[in-house]
């Protein structure tokens, strides 16, 4: 088809499965166990569907301003979007624009190539060290633009503040995208660099650690300037990108930091006992920051557990890529889907003795 030469192609993003049953436990895309906090649900009785006729504000003013309030800055420095990758997103098309590459761990979000390719950035994966740990040095490289997630996802380590700063620093001419989806689970962030840095720019999410991955709200922090252009970037492309019940709900959310709290506690204590679960059965893994845990069995493969585990109704994620093809990424569940995975385990792998 002669039009096709004019096509603009690229290899989209696999996002993890979404089944859609309710006898499945689901740790495959580091969802929330736990439902969003009460305020949201009232918010959401409180919700006026005539409004629903209007568009919705295309400043975000309201929530915005929330944001800026909680983390202290002021809403010229807060750019809100339709969940994390829209933001991020927006920020690769706004950003990223250099004949020299982009760079990024080999080992991080696979959204990152995807976005190079769409928008025919440049790019380099930078090698992690053999313990899936970022190397500070191998960034000062001549490069368009820099961006990691911290605490690492599917890994799960945290590159400590410092390292951070040495990269921000050393790279003055590039905007450093810290891709922070996980640091309520873990981890010192990035912001307080924010006052410092003119090139530092800090994305967050509500799917995680605030349970609304359905409704997608996300959101980065930076000096005026980078912010202006995120949103003149916006505004060139689509002034409506938040519904009006997104940014309700994401204000309600926001404002109850007890139940945030609790939750991302309740999460990390979770996470601690299935540490142990997993030691105790032979698993190794890196020592984890996020609402995951990132493990390899020395006698199974991970695609023999990915099987099993499926057959048995059990979701995780799992890569054949080089380096991670050993790797299991296990989402933090409840209590009770711990369980029943650790029980699993044990039976399977006491087959394997």
């Amino acid at each position: 088809m002669p039009w096709q030469s004019n096509v603009r192609t690229v290899t989209p993003y696999v996002a993890g499965e979404q089944p859609g049953r309710a006898d499945i436990i689901k740790l495959n895309t580091n969802e929330s166990p736990y439902p969003p906090s009460p305020s949201v649900v009232a918010a959401l009785a409180a919700l006026d569907a005539a409004d629903m006729r209007l568009y919705p504000d295309p400043d975000c003013g309201g929530l915005t301003r929330s944001l800026a309030a909680y983390h202290d800055l002021t809403p010229d420095q807060v750019f809100v979007g339709v969940g994390s990758d829209d933001v991020l997103a927006l920020s690769f098309l706004t950003f990223y624009n250099s004949e020299k590459p982009i760079l990024f761990p080999d080992v991080s979000y696979s959204f990152y190539p995807v976005w190079a390719d769409l928008y025919r950035i440049p790019r380099q994966t930078v090698p992690l060290d053999d313990d899936f740990r970022l190397v500070k040095e191998d960034y000062l490289a001549q490069n368009g633009g820099i961006i990691f997630p911290n605490p690492n996802a599917p890994t799960g380590l945290f590159a400590e503040l410092d390292v951070v700063e040495y990269i921000v620093a050393k790279n003055r001419g590039s905007v450093v995208i810290i891709d922070e989806a996980y640091i309520d689970f873990g981890g010192e962030s990035a912001l307080p660099l924010i006052k410092k840095y003119d090139n530092l720019l800090v994305v967050r999410t509500f799917s995680k650690s605030r349970a609304l991955a359905g409704l997608r709200v996300g959101y980065a922090l930076g000096q005026e300037k980078l912010i202006s252009y995120l949103r003149d970037a916006k505004f060139a492309t689509n002034s409506y990108t938040m519904n009006t019940a997104a940014l309700a709900l994401g204000d309600a959310a926001l404002r109850d930091e007890a139940y945030f709290k609790a939750m991302t506690a309740r999460i990390v204590s979770t996470r601690t006992w299935f540490k142990e679960e997993l030691t105790g059965l032979g698993f190794i893994y890196p020592e984890p920051l996020g609402n995951f845990i990132f493990a390899r069995h020395p006698r199974i493969g991970a695609a023999a557990l990915f099987a099993a585990l499926r057959e048995d109704g059990i979701l995780v994620r799992y890569w054949s890529l080089p380096r991670i093809d050993d790797y299991l990424r296990i989402t933090i569940g409840s209590d009770e889907d711990m369980r029943r995975l650790s029980a699993f385990l044990a039976r399977l792998c006491g087959s394997f003795a």
